[in-house]
């Protein structure tokens, strides 16, 4: 579990990183599905770490919502050249497969 945690906890800090950084860009408003799918995910990720550290019995499903808007950003971010773009979408591809085996 605590892999998964901390798999969680980098996603965030990318999610965050990528979120200012993507609204720091000339043409932000091309982004918009970055940004708006690194606020849900760094929040998804905050709620994974603290159902996982309280043993919470909805944690499963939690992890698995998880895993699904991890997916979504990964994908999202990948399409875009921008650094902090790719290195987000690789710690949500990272974050999503440990959730779902957490979750399974």
């Amino acid at each position: 579990m605590q892999q998964t945690i901390e798999a969680c906890i980098t996603c965030m800090e990318a999610c965050n990183h990528c979120f200012t950084k993507c609204l720091a860009e000339s043409a932000h408003h091309e982004l918009s599905g970055c940004i708006r799918l690194d606020r849900e995910c760094a929040d998804i990720c905050a709620l994974a770490v603290k159902a996982m550290q309280t043993d919470s019995p909805f944690m499963k499903e939690i992890c698995t919502l998880c895993a699904d808007i991890c997916e979504a950003c990964g994908t999202e971010c990948e399409k875009h050249d921008h650094d902090h773009c790719q290195a987000c979408a690789k710690s949500c591809f990272a974050c999503a497969e440990l959730c779902r085996s957490m979750a399974a």
